[in-house]
């Protein structure tokens, strides 16, 4: 049978010579100069004025595809010539062709060419633009975090007269979303309202995003409130709605509302999902309800819904954080089993979690053959008093090719000072130097505070001043550690001198309550209590407030230094007095507190104000009649107490928002 390319065969017995394929460039340049011109690889002719059918022309086909193909290659260069000649031909660009490339420009994060194109659709290309390009440019904007520049063209555009563009539900909520971005929580719910004026129905996803918004704002009530309106106006929640609602529940620490929304979900037919069970973990977790949290990790499973690394390393994070880190290695090897690939974070909690609590067998026997992990393992074994230990893994590592950073130093020198080997701490130094890794200021801070320690406070200020030579400024525990060192060396002036020095530094460079107490404690031991009271009015007015320590040097000094004695009763209720003043509610209820303790309560005027700035305001008046602030004689030991439970309850709340110190 003859091949279908028989006719193809060329009938010579000549033999044929096949010269090698010459690459097209040489080729058209060899032709040029014979002479020879050849069309370009797609003909000019297609792109010529065609027959009109309508608003269509023939080759219009072509330009969208151009369009399209260039906006997907992000090549916008050519699609602007690709637009001018379609404007020059005074062909139809259709609006579906401009969302095109505003998705491109939204890729490439060109969010101001999006817009400049929008306003260019109608004066440059005639193109009617609906809600459908407004609201594809908006969602451009809106990608970019540029919430501002979103209301700010919104308001632009619906405003403006002539372009004639109503808003639909994907307008809103976008919106809504912008709004509540920038804390404009007000103005969301009023753009709510405006929906059904402009013939929209809110959808789950308008609801959703407004519940976020006002949970963020700390605003709960209002956003449960929202799932029953939106129920009555015949929109079903999705669980994209119930988990914001549980989210913001959780990070409140109201379980039992969070309790009767899942059963809630429930009723209306909602699964909960990953999201889900990871928020109501967290919550749990956070409560240090850590048994609930592992049942509802088992009934994740059991409910096929599989728990990711996050669910895994929440309850993990919190079993460690109890004192469990026994339980959350059972976790990890649970994890292990199950075949996920445990993050090093998780890893990194486990073993710190185990070595903190006395047990560095266990936390070695979890170590992978991973550096970040040993480093945990030299820093733990550093605090477990090991840290001989700790230098045969810093030796494994470096044999392993690992360069040991200045942490891993740090840690070392920190461990073998605590062990009482500063010899080997130096040696740990001077290796550092020698493997060139750079000594940064937490390096500094150790040694410093580990020479002052051992009262070798010369060397410690030879090493503070090759720190100040290298350029690295000292922190707060480089300095505090060298105020202490002169300090208990009777270098009080040098000390104080090095605190004014730190009163230039920038502020994450301050004094703080500690560096303070310190200075207290030295000028009280030398009987300058004059000198001791400015320093704590220096301290008052830079807003540091008193701890318990500075009420105890303070109480001892007066008993110890003066003549006649004093119990210093009246000096804390001054202080107190002065903190309300500067509306310091929170250190002057730790003042109180001391004094509740010493058996030295406050004057009844100023009980008044204690209970009027901390307690709860529907039981100040009773507070106040129970501390009799007519007659200081009748307050009895029961009465006092009530008001001391008063403001705990008041400090317990209020303290929930203050920053923890490191």
């Amino acid at each position: 049978m003859l091949s279908n390319f028989s006719a193809l065969a060329i009938p010579s017995t000549k033999t044929i010579e096949i010269e090698p394929p010459t690459h097209p460039q040489h080729r058209h340049a060899s032709d040029r100069e014979n002479g020879i011109e050849h069309d370009p690889p797609i003909s000019d002719k297609i792109f010529k004025t065609g027959a009109k059918m309508g608003s269509y022309k023939l080759g219009d086909s072509t330009f969208y595809s151009l369009i399209n193909n260039y906006a997907d290659l992000g090549d916008f260069k050519s699609l602007e010539k690709v637009l001018d000649r379609m404007r020059c031909e005074k062909r139809v660009v259709v609006e579906k062709c401009f969302i095109v490339i505003f998705k491109a420009y939204g890729k490439a994060h060109l969010p101001e060419k999006a817009v400049d194109l929008f306003d260019r659709m109608a004066y440059e290309f005639e193109c009617k633009r609906t809600v459908k390009s407004f609201n594809s440019v908006l969602n451009v904007i809106i990608q970019e975090d540029l919430f501002y520049r979103a209301l700010e063209f919104y308001n632009h555009v619906i405003g403006a007269k002539g372009v004639n563009i109503s808003p639909n539900v994907l307008t809103f909520n976008l919106v809504i979303k912008a709004m509540c971005k920038v804390g404009l929580v007000d103005d969301a719910v009023q753009m709510l309202r405006k929906m059904p004026v402009s013939k929209c129905q809110p959808d789950a996803y308008t609801y959703s995003t407004l519940m976020d918004g006002l949970c963020k704002a700390d605003r709960i009530d209002e956003a449960v409130s929202l799932l029953d309106e939106m129920q009555i106006d015949g929109c079903f929640p999705s669980p994209v709605t119930f988990n914001v609602l549980i989210n913001g529940l959780c990070k409140k620490g109201d379980l039992s509302r969070v309790a009767k929304l899942v059963d809630n979900m429930f009723l209306k037919g909602c699964v909960p999902n990953e999201v889900t069970y990871n928020t109501l973990i967290h919550g749990l977790c956070l409560k240090g309800k850590l048994e609930k949290a592992i049942s509802l990790l088992d009934r994740m499973v059991s409910s096929k819904c599989v728990p990711n690394v996050v669910t895994y390393g929440t309850v993990i994070n919190g079993l460690v954080k109890q004192g469990r880190a026994l339980d959350g290695a059972r976790v990890l090897a649970s994890m292990e089993e199950r075949g996920y690939h445990v993050n090093e974070y998780v890893y990194s909690a486990v073993i710190s979690g185990l070595f903190k609590e006395g047990k560095s067998q266990e936390a070695i026997k979890i170590v992978t053959r991973d550096d970040s992990q040993k480093i945990i393992v030299i820093d733990g074994l550093c605090r477990d008093g090991k840290p001989d230990e700790a230098v045969e893994v810093l030796s494994e590592m470096t044999n392993n090719g690992c360069k040991p950073n200045a942490y891993t130093y740090s840690s070392l020198m920190k461990g073998f000072f605590e062990a009482g080997n500063g010899h080997k701490a130096i040696e740990v130094w001077k290796d550092m130097a020698k493997h060139n890794c750079t000594q940064n200021e937490v390096c500094y801070s150790v040694l410093i505070h580990g020479l002052c320690k051992d009262e070798k406070v010369k060397d410690a200020m030879m090493v503070w001043a090759q720190m100040l030579g290298k350029g690295c400024k000292p922190d707060v525990v480089a300095y505090g550690s060298m105020i202490n060192g002169l300090s208990n060396a009777g270098l009080v002036e040098d000390a104080l001198q090095l605190y004014n020095e730190m009163l230039c530094q920038e502020p994450d460079s301050q004094p703080d309550v500690v560096i303070y107490n310190i200075l207290l404690n030295a000028l009280c031991k030398q009987s300058s209590i004059s000198r001791a009271i400015d320093l704590l009015n220096s301290m008052l007015d830079r807003g540091c407030d008193p701890d318990l320590v500075t009420c105890i040097i303070f109480l001892r000094a007066l008993r110890e230094k003066l003549d006649p004695p004093q119990d210093g009763g009246e000096f804390l209720d001054g202080l107190v007095v002065r903190l309300l003043k500067r509306q310091r509610v929170l250190g002057a209820a730790k003042i109180v507190e001391v004094m509740l303790q010493k058996i030295l309560p406050p004057k009844p005027c100023t009980w008044a104000r204690v209970v009027e700035d901390l307690c709860k305001p529907k039981k100040v008046q009773a507070a106040i009649q129970k501390a009799d602030v007519d007659d200081p004689l009748k307050q009895t030991a029961g009465e006092v107490n009530y008001i001391v439970f008063e403001t705990q309850v008041a400090r317990k709340k209020q303290w929930q928002a203050e920053p923890k110190r490191c």
